[in-house]
């Protein structure tokens, strides 16, 4: 990483949900779901969060790219921080922030055509692609991400699970963004296309420059894609550090326990 100046800064950060009484809603407490996480994430690099379910990992995902309000702390992003930028500013921002969802066929509209999902980016962002170019821009980015450009007019049930996933990679491309937040994005994919797709990934992000954030449960899918890890329990950062750091010498017992219930490791996550 050549500039030491992160793309995304959190600090501190604290995502609350409120408790209500069933008499007069009045609020009773709090339900904490993230719980005093920082962490820095730059340009090219990819930081996995790890943890079981309900450990807070998609709650600090959404947070990020601003489908949850933080309850405290701070989200920078290029130095902008979000909680605080106006809503033109916030718009400009989440166009240099993409997601790709856990279900590639919820996530997709299906009255749409793969076209029309792609392009739908840019009716939300006029000015990215021109109105004239939408077709020949869907259909390229479809052949960037592996799938056939003549298929462009059909819908989302004519795919198979591993290509509408792509679809959901095209899409999140369309805006051209510098980070893409992959929550659980492989889990709900048979073990062969998640190979596939974690491979198209590595490929888009060593062409584009492009940064990640990845979501995942699966300890063999972050040490073969991430360059640090996050291990989450409860909402708090038990243990972060590089890759060899967590899975060569953990130091958290929560962290040790995650390895150890590791099954095997999957030899089509092994670099050829």
């Amino acid at each position: 990483m050549a500039d030491s100046t992160p793309l995304l800064k959190v600090r501190n950060l604290r995502v609350a949900y409120p408790i209500r009484s069933s008499v007069l809603m009045r609020h009773i407490g709090d339900n904490v779901a993230v719980s005093d996480v920082s962490f820095d994430l730059h340009q090219g690099e990819t930081v996995g969060l790890v943890g079981e379910s309900g450990s807070g990992k998609s709650t600090i995902a959404r947070t990020i790219i601003g489908l949850v309000k933080a309850s405290d702390g701070s989200i920078e992003f290029e130095g902008k921080d979000i909680a605080r930028a106006s809503w033109r500013q916030l718009k400009s921002i989440r166009r240099e922030m993409q997601m790709v969802f856990q279900d590639p066929y919820a996530s997709l509209n299906p009255r749409l055509t793969v076209r029309d999902i792609i392009a739908e980016a840019w009716r939300v962002h006029p000015g990215v692609v021109p109105r004239g170019a939408w077709t020949s821009e869907a259909k390229a980015l479809m052949d960037r991400v592996g799938l056939n450009p003549d298929y462009s007019d059909r819908y989302p049930h004519q795919f198979s699970g591993g290509q509408r996933q792509r679809i959901g990679i095209a899409r999140a491309l369309a805006l051209r963004p510098k980070l893409i937040v992959c929550d659980e994005a492989v889990s709900a994919l048979d073990v062969s296309v998640q190979a596939q797709v974690l491979n198209l990934l590595e490929d888009l992000q060593a062409d584009l420059d492009l940064s990640y954030l990845f979501i995942s449960h699966d300890l063999s899918v972050i040490e073969h894609l991430c360059d640090r890890v996050l291990v989450l329990n409860r909402g708090v950062v038990v243990e972060q550090g590089t890759v060899d750091q967590l899975f060569d010498n953990p130091q958290d017992d929560y962290t040790k326990r995650l390895l150890a219930a590791v099954p095997v490791v999957r030899p089509w996550l092994e670099p050829t």
